[in-house]
């Protein structure tokens, strides 16, 4: 059932099932494009056992989006330290005790960056990528080719082209849910009417790239992230799932992990995309309620 909290000068939109405040808790933080929907197969997976939450990030979905002017959303609104406040402060508002968080894609980098923050707040993260350790090699050609799209959400002109607009939307989406995912899933018509309707709204699409025009995607962060000294690692339990077909992010990628978590273990996902959530929904609450013991 969807419901609203204000934190950080944001009102979010979240859906909670399961077992209610008392429970062990859960917060799925998605990815870009998508929203709090991504989990929908996942939740059934989790509410028998948990209290599972799962909130639109600031300006995605039903959550709010600052300002109303689609081309003047502020970088610190919507960097990861900020999207993680806003995680927090729901966290502390609905009274979760050390939650599992869980995330893909924006997701994934809210989830770390929380546990970074405020290293005593989750008990456990799940995580796909994207997850440090990539450095330089994202400038490869190879990443190049998978990456333009970040470049090109730092200008003016994707707001011009397609914000407002439900088919201009839905034809730009269309491409990264089907490129992105692995052979065995394909969104469906139904799927993508969805996600035009919600993106579509005029100043949505602009406030979901907002997050790259704060320099939080991943070329950005890659190239500017330096190895922690061992006691500044995250120290939180992680189980990493991560799909040996996710164009973006190859598993080889994994490889230095180690030198950012302390406790990280990695599970590969042959066959899977980059929209775990979705792909693999078994394997991905599996990991959840291993973590929630």
């Amino acid at each position: 059932m969807l419901q609203e909290q204000a934190t950080d000068g944001f009102r979010l939109a979240y859906d909670r099932a399961g077992q209610g405040e008392g429970a062990p808790a859960v917060v799925l933080l998605h990815g870009w494009p998508g929203g709090r929907a991504d989990y929908r197969r996942v939740v059934p997976l989790l509410s028998a056992t948990a209290d599972v939450v799962v909130p639109d990030l600031r300006g995605f979905g039903d959550s709010d989006r600052h300002p109303d002017d689609p081309g003047q959303y502020s970088a610190s609104q919507y960097s990861a330290a900020a999207q993680a406040r806003g995680v927090a402060g729901l966290i502390a508002e609905l009274r979760l005790r050390r939650p599992v968080i869980a995330g893909y894609d924006i997701g994934s980098r809210t989830a770390q960056a929380l546990a970074r923050d405020r290293p005593g707040l989750a008990s456990a993260l799940v995580l796909s990528p994207p997850l440090p350790g990539i450095g330089a090699r994202i400038l490869s050609p190879g990443a190049q080719r998978e990456f333009w799209y970040q470049a090109f959400h730092g200008l003016d002109l994707p707001a011009e082209l397609i914000d407002g607009r439900p088919e201009a939307v839905r034809a730009y989406l269309r491409h990264f849910w089907s490129h992105w995912s692995g052979p065995g899933y394909e969104p469906s018509e139904s799927d993508l009417d969805d996600l035009a309707a919600a993106y579509g709204r005029p100043g949505a699409f602009a406030a979901s790239i907002a997050w790259y025009r704060a320099g939080a995607g991943s070329v950005a962060a890659s190239l500017a992230e330096q190895a922690p000294d061992p006691g500044d690692r995250i120290s939180v339990p992680t189980a990493v799932l991560w799909g040996d077909q996710d164009p973006l992010f190859p598993f080889e990628w994994s490889d230095r992990l180690a030198d950012f978590f302390t406790a990280a273990t990695v599970t590969r996902l042959p066959g899977s995309g980059h929209f775990t959530p979705l792909e693999r929904p078994r394997q991905f609450a599996a990991a959840v309620a291993a973590a929630l013991g």
